[in-house]
């Protein structure tokens, strides 16, 4: 691809290109601790909040959660087009290793801001909880164990700007198009489909835990060769979070019977 091709498919925005990923990244590695106390902080709200609630009525709170779910929606899928088209131009110019080892996704005009944008609302995307515990509504392991692994794991390893990155926090945006989506339409009163719907996106999230723990081993097996810039404890941790994940979402779907009752594994 051409400098003019270049330009045609990977325009950037001015907000986008001023974004100054050396301060974003310095911070992050002064601060990314931090996220141990976010994670303090939200665990004893959603605990504290529904021995709060025990003895009250739910709370009707339709209308902010549609707005809550339509703006994390939007979120979500800007994000899924601009990383992804920074990703397609890594596959399309340097093939799939590279997109697996590349670290230019942390700093490129195009995703740069996207990446810590990413990283950065995994602390409000704790409140999707919120929802849960004031409406009364059934509070999975999964959903707040994968909130506060998540958050920590996304600090974790922005400081270090680690391989893998471009195809796990991708996965990631896209899988939050379809699940933010389809909560923003039940929430609205859309009557959907519950058991297909549900099934798809179970799917989705089997596929993108699957691809996560590959991408992790190829990772580490080209990291042998001096080709992916990472470190072995966080592709143990990466690896741990994913296959956990999986476990957990093949045991809520298939054995507790989340895709009759719609339940929302993520």
């Amino acid at each position: 691809m051409n400098e003019t091709d270049y330009q045609l498919h990977l325009v950037e925005y001015d907000f986008e290109r001023r974004f100054d990923e050396r301060v974003a990244i310095e911070w992050m590695q002064e601060n990314w601790s931090k996220s141990f106390v976010f994670c303090g902080l939200y665990a004893a709200t959603i605990f504290g909040g529904q021995h709060f609630m025990r003895e009250r009525q739910k709370l009707d709170l339709r209308r902010p959660l549609v707005l809550w779910s339509l703006g994390l929606t939007l979120f979500s899928i800007i994000g899924t087009v601009r990383t992804g088209r920074y990703m397609l131009h890594i596959l399309n110019t340097s093939g799939f290793k590279q997109s697996v080892c590349d670290q230019s996704f942390y700093n490129a005009p195009v995703s740069k801001f996207w990446v810590y944008a990413f990283v950065i609302s995994k602390a409000p995307q704790l409140g999707d909880t919120i929802f849960i515990v004031l409406r009364k509504q059934r509070l999975i392991f999964l959903h707040w164990y994968h909130h506060i692994t998540v958050l920590l794991y996304s600090w974790y390893s922005y400081k270090d700007q680690v391989a893998g990155g471009c195809w796990f926090m991708t996965m990631n945006y896209l899988v939050h198009s379809l699940m933010y989506s389809y909560s923003t339409l039940r929430a609205a009163g859309v009557r959907m489909p519950r058991p297909y719907t549900t099934i798809i996106i179970t799917t989705m999230q089997i596929a993108q835990m699957s691809m996560g723990l590959t991408v992790n081993g190829l990772v580490y097996m080209w990291m042998q060769e001096g080709h992916c810039p990472s470190y072995l404890d966080n592709i143990m941790w990466s690896s741990l979070m994913y296959l956990s994940y999986l476990l957990l979402i093949i045991y809520q779907s298939y054995f507790k019977g989340a895709w009759g009752k719609g339940s929302k594994g993520e």
